[in-house]
């Protein structure tokens, strides 16, 4: 199955988390292609747009392949394959992804402050995962400020990192699992890259039109 885009399977996972209307979730989207994702989602169900930022920390050689990842605190999370490269490769990485994170909260916190995510239900989203270093990360930060409850949405992910998803998260949402993945973007026909211009339209729309707990 393919997607034609991330707005399909927005609305798409808005119908499967109908549950949680009624009920003022806080929904997070991982930046920057998932955000105007969750902020479709937020709105069907009634609830509050945020971001959750965390960067996949690269392979040396191999931007698209994640051997961890980092949260905006700088707490990291090593994946599988982080003990295969060098450490000042690591270090020089950290500090990259790190400074991402620090320029985008600045960014978008001049859009609308952070949100609490204390005692709520939390759905973090995303286009879709691959190695899930990065929806791990996130779902540590998240669960670090006391959530009632976390959910994660996504559009596709292997079978191992949905296991492995299950395993820390209250419940697991995911469109279609196959077993030939490779990458997130071959399930979509249209995975254009999402600027930070369309992020901050997406927080400044959700702070303009906030929903009532």
């Amino acid at each position: 199955m393919r997607f034609t885009s991330r707005e399909q399977v927005a609305a798409m996972l808005a119908e499967r988390l109908a549950a949680y209307r009624g009920q003022h979730p806080l929904v997070l989207g991982v930046p920057r292609g998932a955000v105007p994702m969750a902020g479709i989602v937020a709105e069907s169900l009634g609830g509050d747009l945020d971001v959750v930022l965390v960067r996949k920390l690269r392979a040396e050689g191999q931007p698209e392949f994640a051997i961890g990842a980092i949260d905006e605190s700088g707490t990291v999370f090593e994946g599988p394959y982080f003990g295969a490269v060098s450490e000042r490769y690591v270090q020089q990485e950290i500090r990259t992804q790190l400074d991402v994170l620090r320029a985008r909260r600045e960014l978008y916190t001049r859009a609308r402050p952070p949100i609490s995510p204390a005692g709520r239900i939390v759905i973090i989203v995303d286009d879709g995962v691959a190695t899930g270093a990065s929806m791990l990360s996130a779902i540590h930060l998240v669960r670090a400020r006391a959530p009632l409850r976390i959910v994660v949405a996504v559009g596709v992910a292997p079978p191992d990192t949905l296991a492995r998803l299950d395993a820390v998260a209250d419940e697991v949402v995911c469109l279609q699992a196959p077993s030939d993945f490779y990458a997130v973007g071959q399930f979509y026909d249209d995975f254009s890259e999402v600027s930070d211009e369309q992020v901050v339209s997406a927080l400044e729309s959700a702070t303009k039109n906030p929903h009532a707990p």
